[in-house]
């Protein structure tokens, strides 16, 4: 009995998506989003403990504290987003590896190559989504922190001001002490320590108020006593007031904005060294996550009695290294070290070239050789 195959089985049409496509993915897309949520509460929280500082002194006020921890948060999540992909593609095919899942998919004549378009059906778009995230919104974020921070920093000599506490602002200049605060905001038995250079000024008010003034903004006390004086000396001045008024100078910001917050449409096209290398590093992370993803496929080859973290050490060294010379890359750009169209992209080059090793690896160098004449003899 003859089987009815007309046009042979090879023309059966290959479906675009196949089961292993989605499972590679869904699981790499599960993978990378607890690693990142992982990373990114890390490092946020350490730079929260840091903020949390200057909120307690009064530098950040409580309102912009949490919208600086969210921005902080985005650009931390688009920074790192090349490691998570990373360590998530060696851990998820790291594990297909271990439970035989691969020795079946090469059993079926699956190869690197079914391997690499099941992970690419994720990484492709990400990449693409992280081009915009990289030259777009992490500059947004970027700007809009310093932004609140220098709002925060023009008012941050009144702020914090409470009643039955002493608060120290201006580096101690300033030192105030309400002992109630009504709910009109108008402060009672308020004491104020003034130091102006070697002169020292202490004043007791019954009420105080702040005011914004067209010259400035005051602190405007009510019916008080104030003695002023150099610490050590005799000469004494003794006055009572109906009313008295302190200036609090408003901190004048810097004009100078980072350049990671400056706008991409504003480097694109400088010939600027520093610009130049804003903008390579800013494409780094769309090419780390291209790059880094052709590396871990082979790298993430383990036998199926290796540990659980299987090449995690090796991958650690390799990231670390990268990591290293893209911002080593960097700063030769700006010193003029190496030439700006050359600038980190050699780090890639370097990187394909151990991703082939390792793929030459995979497959075992006998077959690389075969292939090799096979391409020759013909």
């Amino acid at each position: 009995m003859e089987a009815d195959w007309p046009k042979g089985y090879k023309t059966v049409r290959r479906p675009i998506v196949t089961v292993l496509d989605k499972m590679i993915a869904q699981d790499l897309l599960k993978t990378l989003l607890s690693v990142l949520s992982v990373i990114v509460v890390i490092i946020v929280s350490r730079q929260f403990v840091r903020i949390l500082d200057k909120a307690i002194e009064g530098q950040v006020s409580n309102e912009t504290l949490f919208s600086i921890l969210a921005l902080k948060t985005i650009v931390a999540s688009i920074a790192f987003l090349p490691a998570a992909l990373f360590m998530a593609v060696l851990m998820v095919l790291g594990r297909m590896f271990r439970d035989q899942e691969m020795s079946a998919v090469f059993s079926a004549g699956g190869g690197a190559g079914t391997i690499y378009r099941a992970v690419f059906l994720l990484v492709f778009p990400l990449s693409v989504l992280t081009v915009g995230l990289s030259l777009y919104v992490a500059p947004w974020a970027e700007a809009r922190m310093e932004q609140l921070m220098q709002m925060d920093e023009q008012s941050a000599d009144i702020r914090g001001i409470a009643a039955g506490k002493f608060t120290e602002y201006s580096h101690g200049d300033l030192v105030f002490y309400v002992e109630k605060i009504s709910s009109d905001k108008k402060m009672h038995q308020v004491f104020v320590q003034h130091r102006q250079g070697d002169r020292l000024a202490i004043i007791n008010a019954e009420e105080g108020r702040v005011e914004d003034l067209p010259d400035g903004r005051y602190m405007i006390l009510e019916r008080g006593e104030r003695v002023e004086g150099q610490p050590g000396q005799v000469n004494y001045i003794i006055e009572n007031f109906i009313e008295y008024a302190v200036r609090i100078d408003e901190k004048t910001s810097a004009g100078a904005v980072d350049k990671e917050a400056v706008p991409f449409n504003l480097l694109w096209g400088s010939d600027v060294v520093r610009d130049i290398a804003e903008v390579q590093r800013r494409f780094s992370i769309p090419l780390g996550v291209v790059f880094l993803t052709f590396l871990a496929v082979p790298l993430a080859q383990t036998s199926p009695r290796g540990g659980v973290y299987g090449n995690m050490m090796v991958a650690f060294l390799i990231y670390f290294s990268y990591g290293n010379l893209v911002r080593v890359s960097h700063s030769w750009v700006i010193k003029e070290t190496i030439p700006a169209w050359l600038g980190g992209f050699w780090v890639y080059f370097v990187l394909s070239i151990i991703g082939g090793i390792l793929l030459a690896k995979l497959y075992g160098w006998k077959w690389v050789v075969l292939r090799i004449r096979e391409k020759v003899a013909r």
